[in-house]
């Protein structure tokens, strides 16, 4: 017998547009275990309750921060071989880990998909991901499936301030952030608003030198929002690590063969790196995000160390 649990975030830009719609399904699921959680607190205490409840199914409704938050609950309280199967709805502002799976369509349709499966269990299958462990000394684990530097924390940070009060949700929302991301780069905007990010490196041979960076990233998914896969190693590792140099050749032409998965004809000579790994480090005092969700590194700390993690099983309609 699989017994389901659900925690949904009211706040996700998707459940906003289409609350009406949610609260009707939800209200014929009876049978699921439903539990309201916007913030830290509430998501701990959501996970709390539905892991005493020996639930089996976790379904997750929100957006990429929504999910990291359950996340980062599950982990403080259990490895992840214990943990329920996860399911995805699309519900939050930004849902690039349920896109990345396959979970489209509206979060009321979704529903319906697992009202059925619960009803008749075919038609799913179970797909794993790696995720991120960010660790720094003193500071608390944070685990998602992506991480980012430079534009990407300045574009995330601009949209939670500005854009998100707008409504925007879904692939608009995300042309929006990048577009303005290279805008304020390129532009003349200030620099303190728009600065690339500046991150210490240690050679093999012991050599310390510093590198500024346009963007960095480090990803479990395969794809992120709008289709893009901008990355292009060919380790085996399961992280994907994408570095683009402040004088990178060319960046205005070559950011659209980075966005459309065409990265393998740009060279690391003209300041384009990208490979997989299982773990890095990165010394820097600066803004990063993972999964929309914005922290601050320390050198103070030492080094942030990334890890792979997991794997997650996610139950995919």
């Amino acid at each position: 017998m699989i017994k389901t649990g659900l925690i949904f975030n009211p706040l996700g830009g998707q459940f906003r547009k289409r609350n009406t719609q949610i609260h009707k399904i939800l209200a014929n699921m009876p049978e699921v275990e439903q539990l309201q959680a916007t913030n830290a607190e509430e998501f701990d205490q959501a996970v709390r309750v539905l892991l005493e409840k020996n639930v089996t199914w976790l379904i997750v409704a929100g957006g990429d921060g929504t999910l990291q938050g359950v996340i980062n609950c599950l982990f403080a309280q259990l490895p992840p071989a214990q943990w329920p199967m996860l399911t995805i709805v699309p519900a939050g502002t930004t849902n690039m880990t349920a896109l990345d799976l396959g979970m489209r369509g509206k979060p009321e349709t979704v529903l319906r998909k697992i009202r059925q499966v619960m009803q008749q269990p075919v038609g799913q299958e179970i797909i794993k991901r790696p995720v991120l462990r960010i660790e720094q000394t003193g500071i608390k684990n944070v685990y998602g499936m992506l991480f980012g530097l430079g534009m990407i924390a300045r574009g995330v940070k601009f949209s939670r301030s500005r854009v998100k009060q707008l409504g925007i949700t879904g692939s608009i929302f995300t042309i929006m952030i990048v577009l303005r991301s290279i805008f304020g780069t390129f532009l003349g905007h200030p620099q303190a608003q728009w600065a690339p990010v500046c991150i210490t490196e240690k050679d093999e041979a012991g050599n310390v030198r510093k590198k500024v960076y346009l963007f960095a990233l480090v990803s479990a998914l395969e794809r992120l929002l709008l289709g893009m896969r901008p990355y292009w190693g060919r380790e085996s590792a399961a992280l994907h690590a994408t570095f683009v140099t402040q004088c990178s050749k060319k960046f205005w032409i070559r950011i659209w063969l980075l966005m459309v998965g065409r990265g393998h004809h740009l060279r690391q000579a003209d300041g384009y790196i990208s490979y997989n790994t299982s773990r890095l480090e990165l010394l820097l005092d600066d803004d990063y995000i993972v999964d929309g969700e914005v922290y601050q590194a320390s050198s103070q700390h030492g080094p942030l160390r990334i890890y792979e993690d997991g794997p997650l099983h996610f139950r995919v309609l």
